[in-house]
């Protein structure tokens, strides 16, 4: 079974957390130090729970049940509907609707209402009805595919839960603990860890980091499913995710791993266009930062102002008093 290195990890900006005073005390066995006031996880542990969270996934799927992707920050939504779309399973990428696993009557209703959407549309009877009817009918479409659209084909409570960020999406997190459906989840180190089954300590907020714990977990689904289907699963020498191999000056426990991104930031391993997309409370700082030398610059600007038209008054001033003078004698 393939599983990613530390190294890969490392280069995937997982090992980064949230500053340190956003830490959960619950998660000080997964953090290894804290480095520029960033908590850093032990990879040891996250490719460990990684492997375990795989391991799990793969079972399932082999066994016929259905694994729930979840992720609806900005970060995790495009990749979250990706990986589940290629893989035929079911996911919440916008908004998680309330009840969708303690309610799950009310939501099947609302998916029958959506199919027959579907049908309408498709058979072509939208447009008999008349330019107003046809519009209302479209939004209505719409509006449920954005909201249920990802679970529509899901016939009922999934047997899993596969959570990116469990503080975010912590009321699916709570419907499925009351239903007694597995979690397994990608926590930061500003979540509460209880309460989930397999806890993949890593960032949550790095698109490259979300991505690859979804090409490892993705991976377990497609054996998983092939098992099921009663096919072996294809191995390939050019796997886009390696398989493990030791490497000496990788080590988490020496402390040398964490130099291998020598004076790195959880922003370095982002794209440019996602880097407002990690930390929400790094941010805020920023920011206010920003707000507070804006007020700076303003205050000097005026404070020169005004010290020029003082200096643009005296001169007149002095002037008139020379040319007195010059009067007199």
């Amino acid at each position: 079974m393939s599983i990613v290195s530390i190294k890969d990890l490392l280069q995937a900006g997982v090992h980064f957390g949230h500053q340190s005073r956003f830490w959960n005390p619950k998660m000080e066995e997964y953090i290894f130090d804290t480095r520029k006031k960033i908590s850093i996880i032990n990879l040891e542990t996250t490719q460990s729970q990684l492997n375990a969270a795989a391991s799990r996934v793969e079972s399932i799927c082999s066994r016929g049940n259905k694994l729930l992707f979840v992720g609806t920050k900005r970060s995790a939504s495009k990749s979250i509907r990706e990986k589940a779309s290629s893989l035929g399973l079911p996911y919440v990428d916008k908004r998680w609707l309330g009840g969708t696993l303690t309610n799950w009557k009310t939501i099947r209703s609302s998916i029958r209402r959506l199919s027959d959407l579907e049908e309408m549309m498709s058979s072509g009877r939208i447009e008999k009805l008349s330019k107003k009817e046809a519009l209302e009918i479209s939004r209505e479409h719409q509006k449920l595919m954005e909201s249920i659209g990802g679970i529509k084909n899901m016939k009922g409570l999934p047997d899993a839960l596969f959570v990116i960020d469990v503080k975010h999406e912590k009321i699916a997190v709570t419907e499925a603990q009351k239903k007694g459906i597995p979690v397994i989840g990608l926590v930061d180190t500003n979540s509460n860890p209880e309460g989930i089954d397999v806890v993949i300590p890593g960032n949550d907020d790095a698109i490259r980091s979300i991505k690859l714990v979804l090409e490892v977990i993705g991976e377990a689904c497609e054996r998983g499913l092939e098992s099921k289907q009663g096919y072996a699963p294809e191995t390939s020498s050019d796997e886009s995710v390696p398989v493990i191999h030791k490497v000496s000056e990788v080590k988490i426990t020496s402390g040398k791993a964490l130099n291998l991104v020598d004076e790195a930031t959880k922003d370095d391993f982002l794209p440019e266009e996602s880097i407002e997309e990690t930390n929400v409370e790094d941010d805020k700082k920023e920011t206010e930062n920003q707000e507070n030398a804006e007020v700076t610059n303003e205050a000097s600007a005026n404070e020169e102002t005004e010290v020029k038209s003082d200096v643009s008054e005296e001169e007149p001033k002095e002037e008139k008093a020379e040319e007195s003078e010059k009067g007199e004698t």
